[in-house]
């Protein structure tokens, strides 16, 4: 037996728009407390990113949540979007509305 609900499978989309992003350098932490850095080539709704001339900050061995002053080129890479935590410009940040907030329509 077949059922069909008639509902059609919502697009997963992100409640970001990093397109404003693009070809700029952006940082990146992930889960576990990694960080890069690169230039923003491609993202998608799951927000798997895309960076070119990616900068990994090491970590300090005896406290992992800590960064050094070490790094390591990695050149293009593909973040997995699931593991990252914070994206933010490398020029600083800008203050956005919350998207969470219902909007009353008045």
């Amino acid at each position: 037996v077949f059922i069909n609900n008639d509902k059609e499978k919502k697009k997963k989309e992100s409640i970001f728009d990093l397109s404003k992003y693009i070809d700029k350098p952006i940082r990146v932490k992930f889960q576990g407390g990694r960080e890069a850095s690169g230039v923003l080539k491609g993202f998608d709704p799951l927000l798997n990113l895309v960076l070119d001339g990616t900068i990994e900050y090491m970590r300090d061995p005896d406290d992992q949540l800590k960064l050094t002053e070490d790094t390591r080129q990695l050149g293009l890479v593909v973040c997995r979007g699931t593991s990252v935590v914070l994206i933010c410009p490398q020029d600083g940040m800008e203050a956005i509305p919350n998207p969470f907030i219902q909007q009353q329509d008045g």
